[in-house]
């Protein structure tokens, strides 16, 4: 006998807000299925916002409540059970986030609630992640968002530390990275990865699964520093408008898709991983995972 439940988990990122559906297949006496069955992006950049004037302005609160309006619909339509809807960076930094939030409860009936990094990863960290590491080896797990960065320590299949940093896409983009910042992640990573032979990277986030898509490799393979660093090296000879034009990117991908890649290859060489792993994983699976399994 099958039984097919359906999840939602909403990502307010700093970038994009995304809303996912699964259907959950449950057999039994088998593990069950996370199956993607919509997923919806909507490119409002909130970070822009709440990095450089530090409140969501009322033309983005207009955008995110039509959006969430939309999502509330789409919920309806797929007739999803339950969903959750977590914010990250931007909404926790914006002196309005708890206003926009308790806006958005009363104009599109969608509960939001802001968390810290720090539960960020370990919800990201409880997606299939588990499944990808190896017992006997050693990973930094690198989530690269608009506003910030988390770094997770995994050895002998078990988590040894994890930090979050104000380092992210957006907050690059608008020169809000100060020195300080990239010689404190520089001396977590080499601190943390000091007492291991070999690192491997595992990377999370949209910039870096572009980057994957763009290498034509199978989704086991990883891919190696020197790819990663000419690409970074490509991707600077190129124009904003070129990205867009001649790789195709999204306008809201073309410009944040550098300074991501730059996060990227810091943790590799500081970490001194020659490879770095992309699993198709995010915040928005790790929401739905964690909710089936009542992890929060």
């Amino acid at each position: 006998m099958i039984k097919i439940k359906r999840y939602a988990a909403i990502d307010i990122g700093s970038n994009a807000m995304r809303l996912l559906i699964t259907n959950i297949v449950e057999q039994e006496g088998k593990e069950p299925q996370f199956n993607k069955s919509s997923l919806v992006r909507v490119p409002i950049r909130l970070g822009q916002d709440a990095f450089t004037v530090g409140e969501i302005s009322p033309e983005n609160i207009e955008r995110m409540t039509d959006a969430m309006r939309a999502f509330y619909l789409l919920m309806k339509v797929h007739k999803v059970e339950k969903y959750m809807a977590f914010a990250t960076s931007a909404m926790r930094e914006a002196y309005n986030g708890k206003e926009v939030v308790a806006h958005i409860k009363k104009k599109a009936d969608i509960k939001i609630e802001i968390i810290d990094g720090k539960k960020e990863a370990t919800i990201i960290a409880s997606t299939d992640l588990h499944h990808l590491l190896k017992t006997d080896q050693t990973y930094l797990f690198v989530d690269v968002g608009g506003g910030s960065t988390e770094f997770t320590l995994f050895s002998n299949g078990k988590m040894v530390n994890s930090r979050s940093f104000k380092a992210g896409t957006v907050r690059l983009l608008n020169n809000m990275v100060c020195d300080f910042v990239w010689d404190e992640i520089e001396k977590w990573i080499k601190k943390n990865t000091e007492d291991y032979e070999e690192v491997t990277l595992i990377g999370s986030g949209g910039n870096i699964n572009k980057l994957f898509k763009m290498s034509g490799k199978p989704q086991e393979k990883p891919l190696s520093y020197i790819y990663v660093n000419s690409q970074y090296a490509f991707l600077n000879t190129l124009s904003y408008e070129q990205r867009i034009s001649e790789l195709g990117l999204n306008p809201d991908r073309a410009d944040v898709i550098i300074p991501a890649t730059r996060i990227y290859l810091n943790a590799m060489k500081w970490s001194g991983a020659r490879q770095i792993y992309v699993p198709k994983i995010g915040l928005s699976d790790g929401i739905v995972k964690a909710m089936y399994y009542e992890k929060i």
